[in-house]
């Protein structure tokens, strides 16, 4: 397996992160957390073991838990999830999910699966995890995000030095998605993207926020050369000139996978037959039939 991200580094960014909370940093988190507790609300079950797959912190289970649609939830995380007693919690690698199997009724992974090294892996791990029937709702940034600071530090660097290194993490596509959860076996698989764009006065308030949330990046194959503080300052100056609005402000860019997928069980539905409809689409749509040439 291939490393991309170090996950000792993401703890450690997350340990930061958490030491320094500033209120108000944790906007995305919350955001996505909603959306993803508005999507369990409309799902007519009821979920008596959930639990929460490297999320950082609470906040999906929280909200899911107050739409009265699912239990008490149990953590699987890096490190501390904060406000979480102990006794619910256990520690475990990005990669990793250590739950029995057919354990769980309701997995939820915020914003996690882009920082894993083995995301087929994962996703089977997840789907082993999950009772017959039992339902994965997962959130991961997609292609596209933190695409103007991507662009801005490439330009930046390669007009300074004449070369570039990666400074922002990779992302996959929403198709790539749909068929990973295919592939991991899970049943009526869903795919769809929120696209996010939050503003910024310039470039140094985004980074901020970055750090803030521990978002930083975590690239395994990372330059270890200092950065020269006027790589920065170009950059925010190529930012602020590609991707700024009337008002001045700044663009960012943070499109959202959601995924949901079911735990096959017998009693759920299935694709008919090819061939096996009794009723002609030209006939419910009243029109003619007309044959395409071979």
């Amino acid at each position: 397996m291939d490393r991309i991200f170090d996950h000792n580094l993401l703890r450690q960014r997350r340990l930061r992160a958490l030491a320094g909370f500033e209120p108000g940093s944790d906007f995305l988190v919350r955001r996505v957390a909603e959306d993803m507790a508005e999507r369990l609300s409309v799902v007519e079950r009821q979920f008596e073991s959930p639990v929460q797959v490297h999320g950082g912190l609470p906040h999906a289970a929280d909200l899911m838990r107050a739409t009265g649609k699912a239990s008490d939830f149990r953590y699987i995380d890096l490190c501390d999830v904060p406000g979480v007693e102990m006794a619910k919690q256990a520690h475990a690698g990005p990669d990793y999910v250590p739950l029995e199997p057919a354990s769980a009724d309701l997995v939820v992974s915020p914003l996690a699966l882009h920082v894993t090294n083995d995301t087929p892996g994962v996703l089977v791990q997840l789907r082993r995890a999950l009772m017959p029937d039992g339902l994965l709702l997962a959130s991961t940034p997609g292609t596209g995000t933190l695409g103007e600071l991507r662009e801005s530090l490439l330009a930046a660097e390669s007009e300074l030095t004449g070369g570039a290194n990666a400074r922002v993490h990779p992302f996959a596509d929403i198709r790539d998605y749909g068929a990973l959860l295919q592939r991991a076996g899970f049943a009526l698989p869903v795919v769809d993207i929120d696209e996010i764009v939050v503003r910024y006065s310039d470039m140094f308030a985004l980074l901020r926020d970055l750090r803030a949330m521990g978002m930083t990046s975590i690239l395994a194959g990372r330059s270890r050369k200092p950065v020269n503080k006027q790589l920065f300052l170009k950059a925010a100056e190529i930012y602020a000139e590609r991707f700024s609005d009337p008002d001045g402000r700044i663009r960012a860019s943070f499109p959202v996978i959601h995924l949901s997928g079911w735990a096959p069980h017998e009693n759920q539905q299935k694709p008919l037959r090819p061939g096996s409809a009794r009723t002609r689409l030209a006939d419910a749509l009243k029109t003619p039939e007309h044959k395409l040439p071979r």
